[in-house]
């Protein structure tokens, strides 16, 4: 089963979501504020996807962070904010249990679409 990472308002995790029904592809929804996130996995995805891939810098949390947390940003800082802001985390992320991918393009639906 796929697990779908995101926050529940966010227009491109609902749009993302409305895909999958619409596939019957099964999947379980991880709400970053409502049910948390760890450095672990946060540190696993950003070894995996590399930390850029990972981080938001377009939404408004970033442009909220103070000018100091956003300077000299690398894999360790870029961790930490993504755990204390999970709004920083693109999205959706999609765990496959064999491959993660984040955002919702054409490359990622034909992935997902592979695998039913």
């Amino acid at each position: 089963m796929i697990k779908v990472y995101g926050i529940p308002n966010c227009d491109t995790v609902k749009k993302a979501r409305n895909w999958l029904d619409g596939f019957k592809i099964d999947y379980q929804f991880h709400d970053y504020r409502k049910d948390g996130i760890s450095t672990d996995m946060v540190t696993a995805w950003a070894a995996e996807l590399g930390f850029e891939a990972l981080l938001n810098r377009r939404g408004t949390t970033w442009r909220g962070l103070p000018d100091s947390d956003k300077a000299d940003v690398d894999s360790l800082k870029a961790v930490a904010l993504m755990v204390a802001h999970p709004a920083l985390i693109k999205r959706p992320l999609f765990d496959t249990g064999a491959e993660r991918y984040v955002g919702f393009g054409a490359d990622v639906q034909a992935r997902l679409r592979e695998r039913t």
